[in-house]
């Protein structure tokens, strides 16, 4: 890959402020997407991205990592009940 054909990395701002020229500025993608620098498909993607996580159909950043965080709970919950299990079944094994 060339130097000038690397991927450019965008922030999630800097994605949320290009998204705002098209839904609430009044701009065309075509517009947009020459202000900020990026291609169109870049901009329509975003665009199409963030009414999905308005309109709830999916998760936003935030609602990833909590998602991500929980799984992690309950896998640990789930290994320490398992554990309580065996030692209950351990002990009722010994009061025999």
């Amino acid at each position: 890959m060339k130097e000038s054909e690397k991927r450019r990395v965008y922030s999630a701002q800097f994605k949320k402020e290009a998204v705002l020229l098209v839904t609430e500025h009044g701009y065309t993608i075509v517009q947009a997407a020459q202000v900020v620098d990026t291609s169109e498909k870049n901009l329509q993607r975003w665009v199409k991205q963030q009414a999905q996580e308005r309109d709830g159909k999916c998760l936003d950043a935030d609602e990833r990592a909590e998602l991500q965080r929980l799984r992690r709970e309950v896998k640990t919950l789930r290994m320490e009940k398992e554990i309580l299990k065996k030692a209950s079944a351990f002990f009722a094994q010994e009061m025999k």
